[in-house]
C-alpha cells in the first residue's frame, strides 16, 4: 500500500510540472509524461499482459491499458497519464475501504487469543493456545483473555464478553461456571480448566465462520459476476465499431476524433463501481451484524434476509427462559418424595431444562446403581428400569400408547404423568417463562411487517395457547413431535410468495431437521453450543430473539445501499458511453465516470458499518 501511494505521489507531482512548465522542446513535456505514466502504470500494463497470457482478456487491466495506450497513439499524452493516475487512485480508494472493513471486523473480532498461561508443576508456562490440551489448568489474569474454553476451578471476577455476544455488560462468574474463550477477564485471577481443544474452541468456530463468510456468493453479487463477464467484452467490440466504421461512412470525419471516441469509451466502460462496491456492501453487512452479536454465515443469507416473510419460533429456551421449576407433585398410591426419586433417576442423563429442574427439585445424590436401563423415547418421554421397578415417565401421547390409565392434569404447564408397573401412579408439573425480550421482539417484528409469526412446541396444547395468546402470536402448533414439525414447516413454506423467505428461529440442536429445511436456520444462544454453530444459517450469540429483527433491518439497509449503488453505477456508465459515442464528452469524464463513480459507490458502501443503532 506504502510502495501505491509512493508511486502515485511521484507521477502526480511530474504530471503537474509536465502540464505546469511549457517547455521549449515538446519532447521533453512528452518524455515526462511517459515516465510519469510508467511509474504509476507499469503494474496494470504487467497485468494486462499476463492475464491474457492465462486467457483472461477482458478485464479492467486490459481496458485502461488499451485505452491510455490509443491515447498516446493519438498524442493525447496528458489525458493517457490522467486515465491511469485517476485510476489508480480509485484503486487506493477502493483498498482503503476493504481494509476499513476488514478492520471493522478484525477489531470486533479481535478475539484471538496469542498465548495461554499453563500451570505444570506449580509453574507458568506461556504456550500457544494449539498446544493446550483438554484438563490441562490455565491462568488468566486481569487483562487477559481467555484463551480456551473451560471451566472456573479456583477464583472469581467479571467478563467481559462484548466480542462474542454484543452484550455491553460485564458477567461475574464464579468456581465452577464455565468461560469461553474470546472474553476478556476484567479482574482478579481465575484457574480454568481445560474443557475443550482450541480448534474446537468457540473463539476458534467464531473466527472460522467470520472469515469465510464471504464464500457463500448473495444472488446481487452473482449477477454482477456474471454482467461482467458478458458486458465486458460487448463494449469492448461496440469499441471497435465505433473506431472503424464511422470514419468510413461518415464524410468529414477523422480516424483520430472516432478513435479517441472509442478510447473513451472504452474507458468509461469498465464495472469497476459495481464489481467492487456490491461484495464490500455486504461484507460490511457481515461486520455489521456481528457488532451485535449476530453472526451470519454468507452474504446470501444477509440478502434473504430483508424478503422475510414468515418467522417460525421454537418454544421452550426461544420464546421462553427454558429455565423449569416443578410447581406440584401430586403422587399415588406412592409418597411425593418416591414419585419425584424415580423421576429424577429416569432423567439422570438428560441435560434438557424439563430434566435438570426435575433433579434440582430432588435435589439428592443419584445412586446410579439402581438404573439398571433407560431408553428415550423422543416427543414422548423415557421408559426405565429403576432397581427392580418398571417406571414411565412422559407426556399424555407415551400413556395413551402404552395403554396406561391415567388422570389428565389441566394446569397450566408441562406436565409429566409417572407409571410404575403400568399402574398411573401420579404426575410433576413444570412450568416456564415467557422472556421479557420474547414480547419485545414479537412487537418489533409486527411494525416491520412481518406476515405470520408462528410457533412450533412439543409441550400440550393449552400450554402452547397460552404462550401464543399472550406474546400475540399468528398460529400455534402443539404436541408436535420432530417430524410432525418438518411436515409444518413444509406446509407454512407453501404458503409464503415465490421471493419471500421463512426464517425458523430455535435452540440448533433439537432441531436441526426443521433448521435444515427452513430458508434461513438461526440458532438462539449460540455461545458454547457447537450444534448451533454447525446446524444454523445464523447464529444469535446471546439468549435474545429480538435480535432477529435488528438482524432483518440490518439486510434492508444492506440491499437498499446495493441497489443504489447499481443503479447509480448503471446510470451514470450508460449517460456517459452515450456521451463517448456522440463525441459530447473528453476522456475526462470517461476518468470520472469510471474512478469517480466507482469511489462514491465505495463511500456509499461504507455507510453500512457506521450503522449504530439498527
Amino acid at each position: 500500500m506504502n510502495k501505491k501511494r509512493i508511486k502515485i505521489t511521484i507521477s502526480l507531482i511530474l504530471f503537474v510540472i509536465a502540464i505546469a512548465i511549457d517547455f521549449d522542446n515538446n519532447l521533453i513535456n512528452n518524455a515526462i509524461y511517459v515516465v510519469a505514466y510508467v511509474i504509476v502504470g507499469f503494474e496494470i500494463i504487467k497485468k494486462a499482459i499476463r492475464n491474457i497470457s492465462r486467457g483472461k482478456i477482458f478485464d479492467e487491466n486490459f481496458l485502461m491499458t488499451v485505452a491510455t495506450i490509443g491515447a498516446f497513439g493519438i498524442d493525447e499524452f496528458p489525458e493517457a497519464v490522467a486515465v491511469m493516475l485517476f485510476y489508480q487512485i480509485g484503486e487506493l480508494f477502493q483498498n482503503y475501504a476493504v481494509d476499513k472493513s476488514r478492520k471493522s471486523i478484525s477489531s470486533l473480532m479481535d478475539i484471538r487469543p496469542d498465548f495461554a498461561n499453563v500451570e505444570k508443576n506449580g509453574k507458568i508456562q506461556k504456550l500457544d493456545p494449539n498446544d493446550v490440551k483438554i484438563g490441562e489448568i490455565i491462568i488468566i489474569k486481569p487483562g487477559e483473555k481467555i484463551p480456551l474454553d473451560g471451566y472456573i476451578i479456583e477464583g472469581k471476577s467479571s467478563i467481559d464478553t462484548k466480542a462474542l455476544t454484543g452484550e455491553s455488560l460485564p458477567k461475574e462468574v464464579k468456581e465452577g461456571e464455565e468461560v469461553l474463550s474470546g472474553s476478556i477477564n476484567l479482574n482478579g485471577v481465575i484457574k480454568i480448566k481445560v474443557s475443550k481443544e482450541y480448534g474446537d474452541s468457540t473463539v476458534s468456530k467464531i473466527l472460522d465462520l467470520v472469515e469465510n463468510a464471504s464464500n457463500k456468493k448473495s444472488k446481487s453479487e452473482n449477477f454482477i459476476t456474471k454482467f461482467a463477464q458478458y458486458y465486458t467484452p460487448i463494449v469492448v467490440i461496440i469499441a471497435v465499431i465505433l473506431a472503424i466504421i464511422p470514419p468510413l461512412i461518415i464524410s468529414g470525419t477523422t480516424f483520430s476524433d472516432w478513435l479517441y471516441r472509442a478510447l473513451s469509451f472504452l474507458v468509461v466502460s469498465c464495472p469497476c463501481a459495481l464489481v467492487i462496491s456490491i461484495p464490500l456492501s455486504f461484507f460490511g453487512g457481515i461486520g455489521g451484524a456481528s457488532k451485535i452479536g449476530v453472526l451470519i454465515k454468507g452474504s446470501n443469507y444477509l440478502e434473504q434476509l430483508a424478503n422475510t416473510e414468515i418467522i417460525v419460533f421454537d418454544k421452550t429456551g426461544t420464546l421462553t427462559k427454558g429455565v423449569f421449576e416443578v410447581q406440584k407433585v401430586k403422587a399415588i398410591d406412592v409418597s411425593e418424595e418416591e414419585l419425584l426419586k424415580l423421576a429424577a433417576y429416569s432423567e439422570n442423563y438428560s441435560n434438557h431444562p424439563i430434566a435438570l429442574s426435575i433433579k434440582s427439585a430432588y435435589n439428592k445424590a443419584i445412586d446410579e446403581k439402581q438404573i439398571a436401563e433407560i431408553q428415550e423415547l423422543p416427543g414422548l418421554g423415557i421408559v426405565s428400569k429403576i432397581g427392580n421397578q418398571n417406571v414411565l415417565i412422559g407426556n399424555e401421547k407415551l400413556m395413551n400408547e402404552k395403554k396406561i390409565d391415567f388422570t389428565k392434569c389441566d394446569d397450566i404447564g408441562t406436565v409429566l404423568y409417572v407409571a410404575i408397573e403400568k399402574k398411573y401412579v401420579g404426575y410433576i408439573l413444570i412450568s416456564d417463562k415467557i422472556k421479557d425480550d420474547s414480547i419485545k421482539a414479537i412487537k418489533n417484528l409486527r411494525k416491520i411487517n412481518i406476515k405470520q409469526i408462528v410457533m412450533l412446541t412439543g409441550d400440550r396444547k393449552h400450554v402452547g395457547e397460552n404462550v401464543a395468546e399472550k406474546l400475540g402470536l399468528d398460529k400455534v402448533y402443539s404436541e408436535l413431535l420432530p417430524d410432525e414439525k418438518v411436515r409444518k414447516i413444509e406446509k407454512l413454506l407453501k404458503e409464503k410468495s415465490e421471493n419471500g423467505k421463512l426464517i425458523f428461529v430455535g435452540d440448533g440442536i433439537n432441531d436441526a431437521p426443521v433448521l435444515a429445511i427452513s430458508d434461513i436456520g438461526v440458532a438462539m444462544g449460540g455461545v458454547g453450543s457447537d450444534a448451533a454453530i454447525e446446524a444454523a444459517d445464523i447464529v444469535l450469540m446471546t439468549d435474545e430473539p429480538s435480535k432477529i429483527v435488528n438482524a432483518i433491518n440490518l439486510s434492508k439497509k444492506t440491499m437498499k445501499i446495493v441497489k443504489e449503488n447499481i443503479i447509480f453505477a448503471i446510470s451514470v456508465k450508460i449517460l456517459v458511453l452515450i456521451l463517448s459515442a456522440l463525441g459530447l464528452t473528453t476522456m475526462w469524464g470517461a476518468v470520472f465516470a469510471d474512478v469517480g463513480v466507482s469511489i462514491i459507490a465505495i463511500i456509499n458502501s461504507l455507510r453500512i458499518l457506521s450503522v449504530k443503532n439498527i
